[in-house]
């Protein structure tokens, strides 16, 4: 029976060459060598490069333009990662400095091509690729981990093995992806510290909270200690266990906050913080 052969590109648009001796070794660490293992380097023209969603969502115009100009000058130190279906090339990881390109009008860039990998393996590779880099959000992170947990209904010790960070690490990120949309928004906007949200999350459900919420909202608590001022000043404490000392927390806290004294206490209390 004759074998399928995926579409040939034109020799313009391609240039294989051996990834052994093109690549440095520390290169290839960096991309996970593992995870890489069996990759063609190719030069790819960028209009041939499907750009899907990916694990990093924020990008700085001005670090993209100077990433450029150190592309221009130095040229690109490490190919993208691209993934071939069909007769299309998707890009699984170096979106910002496919950006990057595309500001500066290149035409062509070197790529590691790979084919036949699964989901699982693309979004591992994925995320291999982010982790390793500072600037990565830790709510783009979040929804990396929670979008890998849904597409292959693992479990958190599962994935603390297959991306290599700590269970406790996992356990906070799929609770930050759980969190309302336009919080993590917020975080992302005003750079909040995620152990505010963390924090604000546990709270008891009622009108303190969708107080607090709004601030965050709005920019106007970032700050863990922020938070932590305000729940102290009317001794509120994070809930450690989900049983009867809940519902003991929440009679007390809708109790305080009933009292308009105390309600214009809490309000004149973020305002000091804010200002």
């Amino acid at each position: 029976m004759a074998k399928d052969f995926s579409p040939r590109i034109s020799k313009r648009e391609r240039k294989v060459t051996d990834i052994t001796s093109a690549i440095d070794e520390k290169i290839l660490k960096a991309n996970d060598q593992k995870l890489l293992r069996g990759a063609q380097l190719a030069t790819i023209a960028l209009n041939q490069i499907e750009v899907r969603e990916q694990v990093r969502t924020k990008f700085n115009d001005e670090s993209l333009r100077e990433l450029g100009e150190n592309i221009k000058v130095n040229g690109l130190i490490q190919p993208l990662v691209l993934h071939r279906e069909d007769n299309k090339f998707v890009l699984i990881c170096g979106e910002r400095r496919f950006r990057a390109m595309t500001l500066i009008e290149m035409k062509e860039a070197p790529c590691f091509i790979l084919e036949n990998k699964t989901k699982e393996e693309l979004m591992a590779i994925q995320f291999s690729e982010n982790q390793a880099r500072e600037d990565l959000h830790y709510i783009d992170q979040a929804d990396s981990i929670y979008g890998y947990q849904k597409l292959t209904g693992t479990s958190e010790r599962k994935i603390t093995a297959a991306l290599g960070i700590s269970k406790s690490e996992v356990h906070r990120c799929l609770m930050i992806a759980k969190l309302p949309k336009d919080v993590k928004e917020a975080a992302k906007n005003f750079n909040t510290e995620k152990y505010v949200l963390l924090e604000w999350d546990e709270l008891p459900k009622n009108e303190f909270k969708d107080e607090i919420k709004s601030k965050i909202l709005a920019g106007e608590i970032t700050k863990r200690v922020q938070l932590k001022r305000i729940l102290s000043q009317f001794k509120i404490e994070k809930p450690k266990k989900r049983d009867d000392s809940m519902d003991k927390m929440m009679k007390l806290l809708k109790t305080q906050m009933k009292d308009p004294k105390m309600q214009e206490k809490a309000k004149a209390l973020m305002a000091e913080l804010i200002n």
